[in-house]
């Protein structure tokens, strides 16, 4: 089987596969990539014998979500330094600059991207000993791994053969890459929780009246007069109550802040809500889980607040006043369930909405 036909069954037996939704690749990037590239070109059918170089390069794209695949567009230039080829028609020395485009599908999971490529290039020789242009489909497969929020590294394998007035090149790159994202979401600075429902005004009760009996003079020959006690009035008075009101069941993948379609009752309840209580606001708090072998304090301080950020994103776009919301991260300081096991640490992944609202509340007062 040609190496061609090889990698577009690996591509294809890799795009087949279904995994979690994208989540950390989506939007504009740069980068610049380093490796080994391996060269040959034959003349007529000769060869002209294969030589290991070094090569560098620069690319950059931008990626789309499509339900859990991850679909791209991205440009390349690829510089592969001059060595010497040895054939039996003796030691010639040359190198290859190659540009071109490419599409890109992949199945991210978390802070992992497994991805396909598949374009056109254009290769020119550099060197004395070949001159001229030569052009062909461009192959790659690869994996990239997000470790901070604007920043990823890949590894990847690129082949491409082109051919030109009876030339016909290849070059196998394998590089490592870092690249930097400019459309992650930005982290919102952390924001104290403040609510803002006024505390109901104490209500005073009315101390009862008190009755005072007026001294009766009797005389020596009249009989004492007794005064009646007054009845007592008992009425009826509206008490404002405080209410405390919380929302939970949200939660995400591990590193990742994209809300998942289980979050949607969540979101609809909570809308709702604020649509039943025009006055009432939103305190959104965010949270992490703990590993105790990776898990940094400001990175997950970080990720708790983008995932409160995005439910109060999502809730925007339902219609409620950005101004009601309130948004804050506490990490992995406040954990509800054991961060030693896989199922606590999915509770521990989460976020909490609270609310305080007004309800009236009839007491009866003796007056």
């Amino acid at each position: 089987m040609k190496k061609s036909t090889m990698m577009m069954a690996l591509a294809a037996t890799l795009l087949s596969v279904s995994v979690g939704q994208a989540s950390e690749f989506t939007g504009g990037w740069v980068g610049a990539k380093a490796g080994v590239n391996r060269s040959d070109v034959t003349n007529a059918g000769a060869a002209l014998g294969s030589a290991n170089a070094s090569t560098y390069g620069f690319e950059g794209g931008y990626n789309w979500d499509v339900n859990s695949i991850l679909l791209g567009v991205d440009g390349f230039a690829d510089y592969n330094q001059k060595v010497d080829h040895t054939s039996s028609a003796g030691t010639i020395n040359f190198g290859s600059d190659v540009v071109g485009a490419d599409l890109k599908a992949g199945l991210p999971k978390g802070q992992w991207l497994p991805y396909a490529k598949l374009g056109f290039g254009s290769n020119k020789w550099t060197g004395g000993a070949l001159t001229g242009n030569a052009s062909g489909v461009h192959l790659g497969l690869g994996v990239e791994y997000k470790f901070a929020p604007h920043f990823s590294v890949a590894g990847e394998f690129t082949s491409m053969a082109g051919k030109s007035t009876g030339l016909k090149s290849t070059n196998n790159n394998v590089t490592l890459g870092i690249n930097y994202y400019f459309d992650t979401p930005r982290v919102a600075p952390i924001v104290a929780a403040i609510a803002a429902v006024k505390p109901a005004a104490p209500v005073v009760k009315k101390a009862p009246k008190v009755v005072s009996t007026p001294a009766v003079v009797i005389p020596q020959v009249a009989v004492p007069v007794e005064a009646k006690p007054q009845p007592k009035e008992t009425v009826w008075k509206t008490l404002l109550e405080e209410k405390p009101v919380t929302y939970s069941g949200v939660n995400f993948d591990a590193k990742s802040a994209k809300l998942n379609a289980a979050a949607k009752k969540t979101l609809d309840d909570v809308s709702d809500f604020a649509k039943r209580y025009p006055d009432a606001q939103l305190t959104i708090s965010g949270h992490t889980d703990f590993r105790a072998a990776t898990s940094k304090k400001a990175y997950n301080m970080k990720l708790s607040v983008r995932r409160a950020t995005a439910f109060k994103d999502a809730l925007v776009k339902r219609g409620v006043s950005a101004k009601r919301i309130t948004t804050e991260g506490f990490g992995f300081d406040q954990p509800i369930a054991d961060n030693n096991t896989e199922a606590g640490r999915a509770q521990n992944r989460r976020v909490v909405v609270r609310s305080v609202i007004k309800e009236e509340k009839k007491v009866p007062v003796t007056e």
